[in-house]
Protein backbone atom coordinates (compact mmCIF):
# COMPACT_ATOMS: atom_id res chain seq x y z
CA UNK A 1 0.00 0.00 0.00
CA UNK A 2 1.22 3.49 -1.19
CA UNK A 3 -0.53 5.90 1.07
CA UNK A 4 1.07 9.44 2.60
CA UNK A 5 -0.65 11.64 4.81
CA UNK A 6 1.35 15.34 5.83
CA UNK A 7 0.18 18.56 7.29
CA UNK A 8 2.34 21.42 6.66
CA UNK A 9 2.54 24.81 5.07
CA UNK A 10 3.18 26.01 1.63
CA UNK A 11 7.03 27.09 1.59
CA UNK A 12 5.59 29.63 -1.56
CA UNK A 13 2.22 29.60 -3.80
CA UNK A 14 2.03 27.12 -6.00
CA UNK A 15 3.48 26.68 -9.82
CA UNK A 16 0.67 26.03 -11.95
CA UNK A 17 0.88 24.73 -15.57
CA UNK A 18 -1.85 23.64 -18.14
CA UNK A 19 -0.82 20.90 -20.70
CA UNK A 20 -3.34 18.81 -22.57
CA UNK A 21 -5.14 16.23 -21.59
CA UNK A 22 -5.34 12.76 -23.13
CA UNK A 23 -5.08 13.67 -26.96
CA UNK A 24 -8.27 16.27 -26.36
CA UNK A 25 -7.95 20.41 -27.13
CA UNK A 26 -9.34 19.87 -23.33
CA UNK A 27 -6.38 21.04 -20.85
CA UNK A 28 -5.59 19.89 -17.34
CA UNK A 29 -3.88 21.96 -14.62
CA UNK A 30 -0.88 20.62 -13.25
CA UNK A 31 -0.08 22.03 -9.88
CA UNK A 32 3.61 21.81 -7.90
CA UNK A 33 4.23 23.25 -4.57
CA UNK A 34 6.43 22.23 -1.54
CA UNK A 35 5.16 21.68 1.87
CA UNK A 36 7.44 22.46 5.32
CA UNK A 37 6.24 19.79 7.64
CA UNK A 38 7.63 19.67 10.78
CA UNK A 39 9.14 16.70 12.59
CA UNK A 40 8.45 15.26 15.51
CA UNK A 41 11.31 15.17 18.04
CA UNK A 42 13.77 17.70 17.20
CA UNK A 43 17.00 18.26 19.10
CA UNK A 44 17.62 21.05 21.43
CA UNK A 45 14.28 22.12 21.01
CA UNK A 46 15.09 23.49 17.60
CA UNK A 47 12.22 23.22 15.29
CA UNK A 48 12.67 21.13 11.99
CA UNK A 49 11.05 20.82 9.38
CA UNK A 50 10.99 18.13 6.16
CA UNK A 51 10.05 20.23 2.29
CA UNK A 52 8.48 18.19 0.62
CA UNK A 53 7.29 18.46 -3.38
CA UNK A 54 3.41 18.04 -4.06
CA UNK A 55 1.57 17.77 -7.47
CA UNK A 56 -1.55 18.09 -7.91
CA UNK A 57 -3.50 17.20 -10.97
CA UNK A 58 -6.87 18.65 -12.73
CA UNK A 59 -9.46 19.89 -10.01
CA UNK A 60 -6.76 19.21 -7.46
CA UNK A 61 -4.85 21.20 -9.72
CA UNK A 62 -7.03 24.11 -9.80
CA UNK A 63 -8.12 23.93 -6.38
CA UNK A 64 -4.42 24.79 -5.44
CA UNK A 65 -4.21 27.42 -8.22
CA UNK A 66 -7.20 29.61 -6.78
CA UNK A 67 -7.37 28.80 -2.90
CA UNK A 68 -3.38 28.00 -1.70
CA UNK A 69 -0.87 30.51 -0.80
CA UNK A 70 2.07 30.61 0.33
CA UNK A 71 2.07 29.78 4.24
CA UNK A 72 -1.79 28.16 3.99
CA UNK A 73 -1.51 24.84 6.38
CA UNK A 74 -3.02 22.18 4.64
CA UNK A 75 -3.41 18.64 5.24
CA UNK A 76 -2.41 16.33 1.94
CA UNK A 77 -3.37 12.75 1.36
CA UNK A 78 -1.66 10.67 -1.35
CA UNK A 79 0.80 8.60 -3.29
CA UNK A 80 4.55 8.51 -3.04
CA UNK A 81 6.14 8.52 -6.63
CA UNK A 82 9.58 8.19 -7.77
CA UNK A 83 10.83 9.02 -10.98
CA UNK A 84 13.85 10.36 -12.90
CA UNK A 85 15.53 12.08 -15.86
CA UNK A 86 18.77 13.27 -17.25
CA UNK A 87 19.77 16.90 -16.74
CA UNK A 88 21.54 18.92 -19.53
CA UNK A 89 25.10 17.85 -18.13
CA UNK A 90 24.33 14.50 -18.81
CA UNK A 91 23.77 13.68 -15.05
CA UNK A 92 20.76 11.42 -13.63
CA UNK A 93 18.47 13.27 -11.63
CA UNK A 94 15.88 11.15 -9.30
CA UNK A 95 12.85 12.51 -8.27
CA UNK A 96 10.48 12.15 -5.01
CA UNK A 97 6.92 13.50 -5.41
CA UNK A 98 4.06 13.42 -3.39
CA UNK A 99 1.12 13.01 -6.34
CA UNK A 100 -2.27 14.47 -4.50
CA UNK A 101 -5.28 12.99 -3.91
CA UNK A 102 -6.95 15.13 -1.36
CA UNK A 103 -5.76 18.03 0.34
CA UNK A 104 -8.02 20.89 2.81
CA UNK A 105 -7.56 23.33 4.53
CA UNK A 106 -5.55 22.42 8.31
CA UNK A 107 -6.55 25.82 9.83
CA UNK A 108 -9.25 28.75 9.72
CA UNK A 109 -8.56 31.76 7.73
CA UNK A 110 -8.95 33.64 11.27
CA UNK A 111 -5.94 31.69 12.87
CA UNK A 112 -4.07 31.85 9.31
CA UNK A 113 -4.55 35.71 9.81
CA UNK A 114 -3.28 35.76 13.21
CA UNK A 115 -0.63 33.64 13.03
CA UNK A 116 1.26 35.45 9.95
CA UNK A 117 -0.47 38.57 10.47
CA UNK A 118 -2.18 38.77 7.11
CA UNK A 119 -5.59 36.84 5.48
CA UNK A 120 -3.48 35.46 2.35
CA UNK A 121 -5.91 36.95 0.11
CA UNK A 122 -9.06 35.43 1.15
CA UNK A 123 -12.05 37.79 1.97
CA UNK A 124 -13.93 36.79 5.40
CA UNK A 125 -17.14 37.13 6.57
CA UNK A 126 -15.72 37.61 10.09
CA UNK A 127 -16.62 33.89 10.95
CA UNK A 128 -13.89 32.29 10.48
CA UNK A 129 -15.11 30.53 6.93
CA UNK A 130 -14.31 31.97 3.18
CA UNK A 131 -16.88 33.74 1.21
CA UNK A 132 -18.23 31.58 -1.49
CA UNK A 133 -17.47 33.73 -4.63
CA UNK A 134 -20.31 34.22 -6.99
CA UNK A 135 -21.14 32.41 -9.84
CA UNK A 136 -19.94 29.15 -7.86
CA UNK A 137 -23.41 27.88 -6.95
CA UNK A 138 -24.38 26.28 -9.53
CA UNK A 139 -21.21 23.53 -9.70
CA UNK A 140 -21.95 22.94 -5.27
CA UNK A 141 -23.44 19.99 -4.90
CA UNK A 142 -26.03 21.12 -2.43
CA UNK A 143 -28.44 23.98 -2.51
Amino acid sequence: MNKVILMGRLTRDPNVRYSPRNNSQEEMAIARYTLAVDRRGAKDGQQSADFISCVAFGRDGEFAEKYLKQGTKVVVTGRIQTGSYTNRDGQKVYTTDVIVEEQEFAESKKAAGQQDGNNGGYSDAGDGFMNIPDGIDEELPFN
